[in-house]
């Protein structure tokens, strides 16, 4: 089973970071940090199509500056998009970003260098001592404005998606649309919607739906995945279509509590709150 670290770290791998108020998507891969080219060209020129000014940069780097060799070192990972839905994306880790950079003229090219190189930085740290991503996870989300106490809940909550994910690991569930199936079985059984319904709900797009949920929300889903995480160890389920049983008796665990609650209250444990943080005359609104 994975360590409490290693889940916090699978967490971290998939989020977004911040140069300019500008987002710039990332993903680990081969244990270190790829970021979205077409990401990084935006934040640099502002442009407002980037992707064609990627495709005519790679084109004149190939024909007058022998791009070849350093083509290969890009990758095409699947990179969740404004609409929720992951596409193959042109990416490059810090050594490759830093030759591209080198073609592009813009006066953010400098800081953003400097900052490409803290990041990677971070990444060696991190290998090197495991318990740095938890911290640094915990002082991300503070610095977000989010109390402790959801911070707990929330790393908690990481810990135990990762023992379920892990779980159907074991039990023969192997790919990334199965684990989205399972998941939304969970979601649908424990709040009667589906987790791309939720972050309608929301007004969400790429966020992370659980970084917006608040603790009631964020404990009942603990309870329907650590209960799928049971379910599914007491009844020995493997494959697809047994996991997928098992999830919906797990999500309705948490649903049956969910709406025990909700008739004590009269109030819905779902809710349209989120925690996203806008800037209007220098004070942050939430």
């Amino acid at each position: 089973m994975a360590s409490h670290n290693e889940q916090v770290q699978k967490e971290l791998s998939h989020h977004l970071v911040v140069f300019n108020k500008k987002e710039i998507r990332r993903l680990l891969h081969k244990n270190e940090w790829w970021f979205s080219i077409i990401d990084v060209i935006e934040v640099l020129t502002d442009s407002q199509r980037p992707r064609k000014y990627w495709a005519d940069l790679k084109k004149k780097l190939i024909e007058n500056e022998g791009f070849g060799e350093l083509s290969e070192k890009i990758g095409q990972l699947k990179l969740e998009s404004s609409d929720g839905k992951k596409y193959e994306t042109d990416c490059a880790n810090t050594e490759t970003l830093f030759r591209i950079i080198q073609s592009i003229p813009s006066p953010k090219a400098e800081p953003f260098k400097r900052w490409l190189a803290k990041v990677g930085y971070e990444r060696i740290q991190e290998i090197e001592d495991p318990e740095l991503a938890s911290k640094r996870m915990r002082a991300l989300y503070r610095a977000k404005g989010y109390p402790d106490s959801w911070i707990e809940r929330r790393v908690r909550g990481i810990a135990i998606r990762g023992e379920l994910t892990d779980e159907w690991q074991k039990r023969n569930v192997g790919s990334d649309k199965e684990y989205a199936i399972l998941t939304a079985e969970i979601s649908k059984a424990t709040f009667g919607i589906t987790p791309s319904e939720y972050k309608n709900i929301k007004g969400l797009k790429r966020e992370n739906l659980r970084d917006h949920m608040n603790d009631l929300e964020l404990i009942f889903t603990m309870l329907g995945e650590a209960s799928t995480t049971e379910i599914a160890r007491g009844k020995d389920a493997q494959g697809f279509g047994q996991n997928k049983i098992a999830a919906r008796e797990g999500g309705h665990i948490a649903g049956d509590a969910r709406k025990a609650l909700e008739t004590k209250t009269g109030k819905s444990v779902v809710t349209d709150e989120n925690f996203l943080v806008f800037e209007e005359n220098g004070k942050k609104l939430k």
